[in-house]
């Protein structure tokens, strides 16, 4: 999916996870108003893309290249949200000669970071969901696929209520109205076809991502809530310390949902000061 000025510069958007290359309609507002082609795609096992059993987060890197080199786009600059916040990492480290800037918000931190424990400050619902990923596909897949038939019949009540345990007061204040229809909708979207990218997703940040952050020599913008339940602030924290150079933005305020549907205009505007236009 891409919209904003279709003659505008181009930005990749790495979606969330669960999710799909859906793009929210104030994004694209935001997009047009300054001149930004947002570009997004569903990664591989999400809605109608094929499944690439075993892929890692680096992989993305070719998938992007392919897409940019499709449409005709030499150089970009990309943000990811959320389970996208690795994705978009990976093509700052692995494309730096295309990635002119990136954005990571409300990222996770890999699983191996050294002196992180990454559950802490999780809401329980992630919680259990990362122990079964850690104990590999037998574990996570029967817990996906019992949720799947609820994502699928959704709505907006019912997300809330499935959400419970990962939703601060911030957050949960933001999910009604257009919002919480779009969540329902990409998410149906994004498990049409079966729990695969959900899966693949989760199995990928569990295992080493295939890059090094040290070696990221792009500006790189990192935005985190202190107020996330899904993502705690701790990972945040531990990626600024580990990504050279890094414009790391800690919010008092923010939530996980909030730095994504609240501050994408910030991030645009970023995006647009680095990309030399």
């Amino acid at each position: 999916m891409e919209g904003g000025d279709p003659d505008g510069f181009p930005v990749f958007y790495h979606h969330g996870t669960p999710s799909s290359g859906r793009l929210y309609r104030t994004w694209l507002e935001d997009a047009s108003e300054k001149d930004l082609r947002l570009i997004a795609h569903s990664r591989p096992g999400y809605g109608d893309s094929t499944r690439q059993p075993g892929r890692s987060v680096a992989d993305v890197a070719e998938d992007v290249a392919a897409i940019a080199d499709h449409l005709g786009v030499e150089r970009f600059t990309t943000w990811g949200l959320s389970g996208g916040g690795p994705h978009s990492l990976a093509c700052a480290a692995l494309l730096p000669e295309r990635v002119v800037a990136a954005a990571s918000v409300a990222s996770i931190a890999p699983w191996d970071a050294e002196g992180l424990d990454i559950t802490a400050g999780m809401g329980e619902d992630n919680v259990e969901e990362f122990v079964a990923a850690a104990r590999g596909e037998d574990a996570l897949l029967p817990m996906l696929e019992e949720y799947r038939p609820m994502v699928l019949k959704g709505t907006p009540e019912g997300l809330l209520e499935m959400m419970n345990t990962v939703l601060s007061p911030v957050d949960r204040a933001l999910m009604s109205g257009e919002i919480a229809t779009f969540m329902v909708e990409q998410s149906a979207f994004a498990l049409r076809s079966g729990v695969n990218g959900w899966l693949d997703d989760d199995l990928a940040f569990t295992k080493p991502w295939g890059f090094d952050l040290a070696d990221i020599s792009i500006p790189v913008l990192l935005t985190q809530g202190r107020h996330d339940l899904m993502v705690p602030v701790s990972h945040g924290e531990w990626l600024a310390a580990a990504i050279p150079g890094v414009d790391a933005r800690l919010s008092d305020e923010d939530g996980h949902l909030t730095v994504a549907f609240e501050r994408t205009s910030e991030i645009h505007d970023w995006l647009l000061q680095h990309a030399g236009v």
